[in-house]
């Protein structure tokens, strides 16, 4: 895989092939389909300043140098040593984001059955500009492929054209790339080598793809816009076909690599980020963002924002709320409007109705937090933690100065402020909070 051109058409300081469609980078979703062709080893051609690269695709693949940039030739070359024993070698570019697996098998059955020398990947395009022209001859057979600034007007008008996948048998390939004359700026270029064995005698053979959208390399941003709209597209119908319900397709957008049960029902203007999994059954939206996330079966999120965060089964949250990193939620909790919960856990059964922070914080099983309680977990220098018991009931307005306990069955009065631990089943109120006695509830109290 080539990654390692400059991208200077982007105009970015970030190299082209890590910027995102779908929320991957370019190099990552060319790798994950070069992965499902099972072509291996995976070499990923980098230059030397290529950390960013590295980092992004760790020890997935292996890596080869090119120092400077000479032409896709050379830096195939610089591949060779690592390519050591392998029969064929494929070559791909890391800008083509779109070019789908089941076109790479393809191309090798048909670079195997014919025994070729090279098998290139082409297209038809109505608008072949910038582009290599496949020029061929009357037989049909391939003769070059002419880059356009070498192309005089009749060569022009050639309406095939190089995607840039080839297979090429290695016993052919290494003599005659090491062999081949650089141009008049020092370059060596991949494209050369299909005249050269044409003049030898040796089968070129040509693969389209089925969809011409993966014939799609990307330069620059409005490219890369182009290329979101048709991944997005196909993860949509890629879902809705696995019984996924889309209300308005093109108001959802799915990042590549998430995950989505069943009989969930995804409303518009809502956003699934890459690292999130949602499970069965689940209603997300509308004007939902799920980033990083697990969500479990039975889930409901309305207008609210998840992110780093696990939600159990039968969650509910929102509208209007918002899950910070470290958010984990338990079986059944509810989480109503205009909420916050940060780094914090709470039981099963806890409902949160609306308008409270919740951050740092152990809160146990089935307890009821009022409306505008927060968790006062920061003194200026440090973050502290608040811990709540299982049926605990926190009045409205009560400021927990963390770090606090609240034990097991207590309750705090509206507007309490808690500076100190309250013992389990007992009641405090007040500013600051002081413990009175907590009475049985009388009949009126009771929720009918």
């Amino acid at each position: 895989m080539l990654a390692a051109g400059k991208g200077t058409r982007m105009k970015s300081r970030l190299p082209k092939v890590l910027h995102r469609v779908c929320g991957r980078e370019m190099v990552a979703l060319v790798v994950d389909t070069v992965k499902a062709a099972d072509l291996d080893p995976t070499v990923v051609v980098v230059p030397s300043d290529s950390l960013d690269v590295r980092d992004a695709l760790l020890d997935r693949v292996r890596y080869a140098e090119q120092s400077q940039p000479r032409g896709s030739g050379h830096a195939l070359l610089e591949a060779k040593s690592v390519l050591a024993g392998v029969d064929n070698v494929v070559v791909v570019y890391a800008d083509m984001p779109l070019i789908l697996p089941e076109t790479l098998l393809h191309m090798r059955r048909v670079h195997q059955e014919a025994g070729a020398a090279i098998t290139i990947l082409t297209a038809v395009s109505v608008r072949p500009d910038g582009l290599g022209r496949v020029v061929r001859s009357r037989d049909g057979s391939v003769e070059a492929i002419v880059e356009e600034r070498d192309a005089d007007l009749e060569t022009r008008g050639i309406t095939e054209i190089n995607v840039g996948a080839y297979y090429f048998k290695s016993d052919w390939l290494w003599p005659n790339l090491e062999s081949l004359p650089p141009s008049q700026g020092g370059e060596i270029y991949l494209t050369d080598l299909i005249a050269l064995a044409d003049q030898q005698g040796e089968a070129v053979e040509t693969v389209n793809p089925e969809d011409n959208s993966e014939a799609f390399g990307v330069n620059n941003r409005a490219e890369l816009a182009r290329a979101e709209s048709v991944l997005r597209d196909r993860l949509r119908t890629k879902w809705m076909l696995e019984g996924v319900t889309i209300q308005d397709p093109a108001t959802v957008y799915i990042d590549a690599g998430v995950e989505l049960g069943q009989d969930t029902i995804l409303l518009p203007n809502t956003h699934v980020i890459r690292g999130s999994s949602i499970g069965k059954d689940c209603r997300i939206g509308p004007n939902s963002i799920v980033s990083y996330s697990k969500i479990g079966d039975k889930c409901e999120i309305i207008a609210s924002v998840i992110e780093h965060s696990t939600l159990e089964e039968g969650v509910s949250v929102g509208p209007f709320s918002h899950l910070r990193p470290g958010s984990h939620l338990e079986r059944d909790v509810h989480i109503g409007n205009f909420a916050e919960v940060k780094n914090s856990r709470l039981g099963s059964g806890t409902k949160c109705g609306h308008f409270s922070f919740i951050g740092d914080a152990d809160v146990g099983a089935n307890v009821n937090i009022g409306a505008g309680t927060v968790t006062v977990n920061y003194d200026g220098r440090r973050k502290h933690r608040t811990t709540v018991g299982d049926g605990a009931f926190i009045g409205c307005d009560t400021m927990l100065i963390a770090p606090v306990t609240v034990g097991a069955g207590a309750d705090t009065g509206a507007g309490a402020v808690v500076r100190d631990d309250v013992p389990p089943n007992s009641r405090v109120v007040g500013v600051p909070a002081r413990q009175i006695p907590k009475k049985a509830p009388s009949k009126r109290d009771e929720t009918p």
